[in-house]
């Protein structure tokens, strides 16, 4: 049966070390911006994956990106990498065609675009809901995570997406150092990322100042993510280690 053939592909993504996984149907995403323009047509299923990053790496950042930060987001995009390159080929072990997408690849700077929008799939996926700062919010991780997809024709059972819950929260618009962020709420997605934020103007303090910190060396930021209430208390423990 799918559901069964779903819970088997989702619990060896788990075990290969994400921490959510979930599935879209691809024909609602065909309406998304992708590069090459075709690349989802070959495709059913997308598989979102995600990791968190630790939270107190959020809690280090004040003003700027920290080092650390940066070797967290660069270290989960690795991660992210690996198991959806593995996923892929298990899938396609078994028989069907399977394409990981690079979890924080921009094929184009000028307006920030990637081959498609983890964000989008996750969403769709179930992973979480799509909050103002434009972010992925999860119930149990907030937007302390990274995203990676693998395009696929498995037949696997699709995910419905959350209910957004930000509600009436402004906190990561408040903590915005540049004011990008407008504020506004969305019931499932916005058409155009204009009306949840000025990309200049979150692109442009990225590129021409936190890039430039030494150890960082990459266009992140974290305060946003830092300030969503979501995420930021601690689970707790399940067991040791």
């Amino acid at each position: 049966m799918a559901s069964d053939y779903t819970d088997r592909v989702k619990a060896e993504i788990l075990r290969m070390g994400a921490d959510m996984v979930g599935i879209a149907d691809v024909g609602p995403l065909k309406d998304l911006e992708s590069n090459p323009p075709d690349l989802l047509d070959s495709f059913a299923r997308a598989v979102s994956i995600a990791v968190q990053l630790p939270a107190s790496v959020f809690e280090m950042i004040e003003d700027q990106p920290t080092p650390i930060y940066s070797n967290g987001y660069m270290t989960a995009n690795r991660i992210l990498d690996e198991i959806a390159f593995k996923t892929a080929l298990r899938l396609q072990s078994q028989g069907h065609s399977s394409l990981p997408i690079p979890a924080s690849q921009v094929l184009d700077r000028e307006r920030w675009r990637a081959a498609v929008s983890h964000k989008a799939v996750a969403r769709m996926a179930g992973i979480g809901w799509q909050g103002k700062s434009l972010l992925i919010i999860t119930p149990e991780y907030g937007p302390r995570v990274r995203l990676v997809t693998v395009l696929t024709t498995a037949p696997l059972e699709v995910d419905v997406p959350l209910m957004n819950r930000c509600g009436d929260c402004m906190l990561c618009r408040d903590a915005c150092p540049v004011g990008a962020i407008r504020g506004t709420n969305t019931k499932d997605h916005y058409r155009d990322r204009a009306e949840a934020i000025e990309l200049d103007k979150c692109a442009g303090k990225l590129t021409g100042e936190f890039a430039k910190i030494p150890e960082v060396s990459a266009p992140i930021c974290g305060i946003c993510i830092k300030a969503c209430p979501f995420g930021r208390k601690l689970k707790k423990a399940r067991g040791g280690i």
